[in-house]
């Protein structure tokens, strides 16, 4: 079943999510990861505001789970830490 990857952060250092970026996106496409929002125009709801959100579509939730996991996007993810405070939810399509 589809599963989404949900990513909702505040920068704190461009540099770092330039570099972030630059790996990430390979690593997520590798794994059949497909974004469907990332950044743009955004209206907070409820709970706490943030900078900028993700959506990314996997065929399931183990394939989400196993880009998050593969040492390419492992790579990436210590710039993230550098770059952002953020949430990050992988969730079942209906």
């Amino acid at each position: 079943m589809t599963a989404y990857w949900f990513s909702s952060a505040d920068v704190v250092d461009e540099a770092a999510l330039a570099e972030y970026a630059k790996l990430a996106r390979p690593a997520i496409e590798s794994h059949g990861g497909r974004y469907l929002a990332r950044g743009g125009r955004h209206v907070t709801l409820e709970g706490q505001e943030r900078q900028r959100h993700v959506i990314l579509e996997f065929e399931s939730v183990e394939a989400a789970q196993a880009c998050y996991n593969s040492p390419e996007y492992q790579k990436a993810l210590v710039f993230a830490k550098k770059a952002v405070v953020r949430d990050a939810v992988i969730v079942e399509g209906a």
